[in-house]
């Protein structure tokens, strides 16, 4: 008699929403953690009272361009994907959706996020539209570096970088002392977190080739996250007092500080599970808006 399974074969998945999974808008913790750092700068660059258009914008932005990358990255590792267990059910690898779909997707994004892009205005704001024209390269290169570079996920935190420049110039036109504060602080940010979001590939990318900070650092790779989010938490305290922040600000980041400290202590254990990498992952969503909260009352309060 045949099988349940047989008589009952499970639905094929709807193509929109294979088309969401390449997007990664089923996952929006990497959605979200992009768009942390753009309105922690629109944030700081309106004094805590950003217009909602804009705001709108930006995390329109945020969301488009990161579903781009997401995609890019996808088309690049399509044969490699399929050899990770991570991602082996991605729908380009799985081969849930052709390689003409995915390229028709990915321009889709980069129309999307043009189109908002001109909201900014390159006749009156040509500096933000610039940096959005330049940060396309980076979002295209970033899935290349990861074969030829040792550090790729410098690459990843540039691109996030773009998001401080863009929103902080979108927000008054130019950039600050302070813009360049946090964009560092960003950026060392980014380091930290992808490179424990690395730490869960090391077999699968040492085994394939592939570059990431976890490898480089091997050993030390624990030690160098405590670096990166020590080195973020002193930048934004530089961040405060260079922008007289009050206590609500400070208090956030004594909050990250502590979480962060946790966090590269508990990284120093071997054989983690893999889960955990994740939980820390996405951990770092959280404090960004613990942070983004505390930028607000310490500008407002």
């Amino acid at each position: 008699m045949p099988a349940t399974s047989e008589l009952n074969p499970p639905k094929p998945e709807p193509t929109w929403l294979t088309i969401l999974r390449l997007l990664r808008w089923d996952k929006p913790t990497g959605r979200l953690i992009l768009m942390i750092p753009a309105l922690w700068a629109v944030v700081l660059a309106t004094r805590g009272l950003p217009p909602l258009p804009l705001v709108i914008v930006i995390v329109l932005g945020t969301l488009t361009t990161s579903a781009a990358g997401c995609v890019v990255n996808d088309l690049w590792d399509r044969n490699i994907d399929p050899q990770v267990r991570r991602t082996r059910h991605r729908p380009l690898a799985s081969r849930a959706l052709s390689i003409q779909v995915g390229i028709g997707v990915a321009l889709a994004a980069f129309i999307c996020a043009a189109l908002l892009a001109f909201y900014l205005n390159p006749w009156t704001n040509p500096l933000s539209f610039w940096l959005c024209v330049a940060a396309v390269p980076v979002i295209i290169g970033y899935p290349l570096a990861k074969r030829v570079f040792p550090l790729p996920q410098l690459v990843l935190a540039i691109a996030w970088g773009f998001a401080v420049l863009i929103s902080w110039s979108a927000a008054i036109a130019r950039l600050e002392p302070a813009t360049w504060l946090l964009w560092a602080a960003t950026i060392l940010w980014t380091l930290g977190f992808d490179t424990v979001y690395a730490m869960s590939d090391r077999d699968d990318d040492r085994r394939l080739g592939i570059r990431s900070s976890a490898l480089f650092f091997g050993r030390y790779a624990a030690a160098a996250v405590a670096l990166f989010f020590c080195g973020t938490a002193l930048l934004l305290a530089g961040l405060g007092m260079t922008l007289h922040l009050h206590l609500g600000f400070w208090l956030a980041l004594a909050i990250a500080g502590v979480t962060w400290l946790w966090q590269s202590w508990h990284l120093q254990r071997r054989h983690l599970p893999a889960q955990t990498y994740a939980a820390i992952f996405r951990q770092n969503v959280w404090i960004g808006f613990v942070i983004l909260l505390g930028m607000i009352t310490g500008l407002l309060l």
